[in-house]
């Protein structure tokens, strides 16, 4: 074997050129590979982490009736509590299911703020600010000031929504909105915080103020529009949602909410799921177009050396080994083309994973409802360089098959008589 190996690192050196053409084509098409997956990976972990984290959380508590209003903001269908319990007790009965971590409430409404020129119309979070910072991070969103405050009558906006009000941070803004008596109420508050999320709705619509203040200004004492269920891993909601759904009914208040699991609150989630199929059957085929690259050079090899590859027969070189000859060649070109386009993908994707590549004018069509940043940020991994060498190596070695069994079929006497 090791003198195969030997005269295989030989041959590749006859044809400098072109066995350099053969390892950029697999270099490059496994730098495509490692930075597409992880673009990819990036993306939909994304889009899974906004929507859970400030849409859904891994499962939903809501009113029947709400969810076919819920574009409406309505707040006559609050979660208030099982029958004859306070919200808290609720919420404390949802905490003891085994991998529930959290249960966050939130208190969602639509306002209205006038500029003197127009009414620009927001949606408003009540929201338990330690909570919300524990689950999303909100507080490193904030470009300037600092999250709202349990108690305080004030707020934290979006960029885009701040320039929409020309308002500052430090300044006051009046806010009407509707009641749950439908109502109309005005409050003013102060700007504490400017928020810069990448995410459309965030920074152009919705502004947060503390969930005790929600409550008061719209008279919902000890209510809320939504409960959020934090889980240990999102992979686990679908065995704790029976769970809940059986809470709920012991409780007999099966007929009244409805908890829904993430994959339920978003069209768009089981597409992503489908993406990351089809992607990796797409990495397969760009591996497999430069692995046609190596096929054509193998070929011209065996054109070349007919006559070479004749002689060794004659002097007792087996067809087998004339098969694991040029396949040793083809995969040492797979391994070193696959080793430098893995370490490039590797050092791309560790860049981007820190700047980001920023599609804001892309998605500035998008509609508001869909939770997905504008920045997004390839996921660099070990497990997908390793996936990328390991693919490319695989598949350049099997390509290169065809052109060895060519080789191995050839009579001694045909083979030096043609050559």
């Amino acid at each position: 074997m090791s003198y195969l190996t030997k005269i295989a690192f030989k041959n590749l050196f006859r044809h400098k050129l072109r066995t350099f053409v053969s390892i950029i084509a697999i270099a490059f098409a496994v730098m495509i590979v490692v930075f597409a997956r992880g673009y990819i990976v990036g993306m939909i972990d994304s889009v899974f982490a906004d929507h859970i984290q400030y849409d859904s959380g891994h499962i939903k508590i809501i009113d029947w009736e709400y969810q076919k209003q819920e574009r409406l903001l309505p707040l006559n269908y609050p979660v208030d509590g099982f029958e004859g319990q306070r919200l808290d007790e609720m919420i404390t009965s949802l905490k003891e299911i085994d991998k529930v971590e959290m249960v966050i409430p939130r208190l969602k409404f639509g306002a209205t703020v006038s500029t003197g020129d127009e009414l620009v119309t927001m949606s408003g979070w009540g929201v338990n600010p330690e909570q919300e910072i524990n689950f999303t991070d909100i507080d490193k969103k904030l470009v300037e000031g600092r999250m709202v405050q349990s108690g305080q009558r004030e707020v934290v906006m979006g960029t885009a929504l701040l320039n929409k009000l020309d308002r500052k941070v430090g300044d006051t803004v009046t806010i009407l909105s509707n009641t749950a008596y439908n109502s109309l109420t005005g409050v003013t508050l102060k700007i504490v915080g400017r928020l810069q999320t990448g995410i459309k709705k965030l920074d152009e619509i919705v502004f947060y103020l503390p969930l005790d203040q929600a409550q008061r200004i719209l008279y919902m004492e000890d209510q809320v529009t939504e409960l959020l269920l934090v889980i240990e891993d999102r992979t686990l909601v679908d065995q704790v949602l029976p769970v809940v759904e059986g809470l709920l009914s012991e409780k007999r208040v099966a007929d009244r909410y409805l908890a829904l699991s993430y994959k339920e609150t978003s069209d768009l989630l089981p597409f992503m799921e489908l993406a990351k199929l089809i992607y990796n059957e797409i990495y397969v085929f760009l591996v497999l177009l430069a692995s046609i690259v190596v096929i054509n050079t193998m070929i011209m090899i065996v054109k070349e050396r007919t006559r070479e590859i004749g002689m060794m027969s004659a002097l007792g070189l087996k067809s087998r080994d004339v098969l694991q000859l040029f396949i040793m060649e083809g995969g040492i070109m797979g391994i070193i083309g696959s080793f430098i386009g893995a370490i490039s993908g590797s050092i791309i994707n560790r860049y981007l994973s820190v700047t980001g590549i920023d599609f804001s004018k892309a998605l500035s069509g998008f509609s508001s409802d869909i939770m997905i940043n504008s920045i997004i940020y390839p996921a660099s991994s070990t497990g997908n360089t390793i996936f990328a060498f390991v693919l490319g190596t695989i598949l350049v070695t099997i390509a290169c098959i065809i052109p060895a069994r060519k080789a191995a079929k050839l009579e001694p006497t045909e083979a030096m008589r043609e050559g």
